[in-house]
């Protein structure tokens, strides 16, 4: 990919509903700033999620006024960047955003108060910011947040395929096929993934229904997301296998626990040895829990893409065991799927951590409905 280096007296700004929207192009790719009519000098920078490699770039970061509105409706401006390569790319939109961030303020001046947000993967890259640019922020509004460490996480994506592809074989690609560089497994795109999903459902029903809603269960799952949740973790792992060039995952002496019948489990689970050092894409911004802003992460009480035990649990072990707990909260909805949040439980979220930043009172852990 070429990218385009404009100077920051290029910025192109056009007036739109009494808003500026500053548009270019970074090193870190295009970014888009929205300031609304009401600026109270305020300014909240935004990661975006995981975006499908082969998906049009220009849609990482579509319709982000909407997407955004409780903050723009609270007189924030909104600065996002596009990251430079598509897939995983937590180190990429940490340096990316930080990029954008000093660009903002040689256009804009120094905002009074700046607020790292982001959803999924950019949760992850608002924990990461936090984590090695805190000095530049108030605090932080992860959002469903990639917020286990990174390796941990696509591990959990790879042993769930370790393991489904020992009891249900033939159904979905092996993994051997998807971490081989050369073959010829391609991304599943959104317009493929209803008629794949609805066929890898109607094979898992046809095998063993009761076997599949264990199995379900032991990933932290609804069997009616299973589908979804391969769909989506096929993608990830081949977007790492061509990353790595390799595998960088080894699972020959794993031990899996939490099924019905674990020896069974562990007899037929496809095991691959690793290929590449995983230090190579997940060192880089690794997760630390060293925090030392306020932070109040969002989560939904089910989310079949990140669950709570990795989105929450982990991240909120590494702050504890570094001494932060002080500066770590944590707010729950009852929303069923991932970063199903409404625009009202967001702004109630950010007025937690706002309210915090300005009295130094944590907000206490909870619901918000």
């Amino acid at each position: 990919m070429i990218y385009r280096i404009l100077l920051l007296c290029c910025f192109s700004i056009s007036i739109m509903a009494q808003k500026a929207v500053d548009l270019g192009v970074l090193q870190g790719g295009d970014y888009q700033v929205h300031i609304p009519a009401n600026w109270n000098k305020k300014l909240i920078m935004y990661a975006h999620g995981y975006q499908f490699m082969g998906t049009p770039a220009s849609s990482a970061n579509d319709k982000l006024a909407q997407r955004l509105k409780p903050f723009l409706e609270r007189g924030f401006a909104v600065a996002a960047s596009d990251y430079p390569i598509q897939g995983f790319a937590l180190a990429e939109g940490v340096d990316a955003t930080e990029e954008l961030r000093q660009a903002f303020i040689k256009k804009m001046g120094q905002p009074d108060s700046t607020f790292m947000v982001g959803h999924s993967m950019g949760g992850g890259i608002t924990v990461a910011t936090l984590e090695n640019f805190g000095q530049h922020y108030q605090g932080g509004l992860p959002l469903c947040p990639l917020s286990s460490r990174p390796y941990l996480q696509c591990r959990k994506e790879y042993d769930m395929y370790a393991t489904f592809n020992g009891l249900f074989p033939g159904i979905v690609p092996s993994l051997k096929e998807i971490f081989d560089p050369n073959s010829a497994i391609q991304f599943v795109s959104f317009a493929q993934a209803g008629p794949r999903m609805g066929a890898i459902k109607q094979a898992i029903v046809q095998k063993d229904s009761v076997l599949a809603l264990a199995f379900a269960k032991r990933f932290d799952l609804k069997l009616a997301d299973l589908p979804a949740a391969l769909f989506f973790n096929q993608n990830v792992l081949r977007d790492l296998a061509l990353k790595f060039n390799g595998n960088p995952f080894d699972n020959t002496q794993t031990v899996y626990t939490g099924f019905p019948d674990n020896l069974e489990v562990n007899k037929k689970a496809e095991r691959l040895a690793a290929t590449q050092d995983p230090q190579k894409l997940f060192a880089r911004y690794d997760r630390t829990g060293k925090i030392d802003k306020p932070m109040v992460l969002m989560h939904t009480i089910y989310d079949q893409l990140i669950p709570v035990s990795y989105a929450v649990t982990n991240l909120e072990n590494m702050i504890h065991a570094q001494g932060r707990g002080k500066y770590f909260t944590v707010k729950y909805t009852n929303g069923q799927a991932h970063c199903q949040f409404t625009d009202k439980q967001t702004g109630e979220a950010f007025d937690a951590l706002r309210n915090w930043v300005k009295t130094g009172v944590k907000p206490s852990f909870g619901y918000v409905n």
